[in-house]
């Protein structure tokens, strides 16, 4: 699975993106971004608060409980303010 971090969540974490291979128990957005948060203190800082967190999934906005497989591209993004 590639995971892309864009704006403040990926200056939190220190990476523009990676590869991972989560546990088998990860099969929905809302599973990956608990089992992200444990990944360090970055990830915790930068996961503190999921509810403002937009994922995508394939380059296409989804809910929480969307499921994942092992080659999806999963994309985290700050809330986007308009202006």
């Amino acid at each position: 699975m590639k995971l892309l971090y864009f704006a403040w969540l990926r200056a939190k974490i220190g990476i523009a993106e990676e590869r991972v291979d989560p546990p088998p128990e990860v099969t929905t957005v809302a599973a990956l971004l608990e089992w992200l948060k444990r990944r360090g203190p970055g990830f915790a800082e930068a996961l503190k608060d999921t509810r403002i967190v937009r994922v995508a999934v394939n380059q296409e906005y989804v809910a929480s409980d969307h499921p994942l497989r092992p080659g999806d591209e999963v994309a985290l993004f700050p809330p986007v303010t308009g202006g």
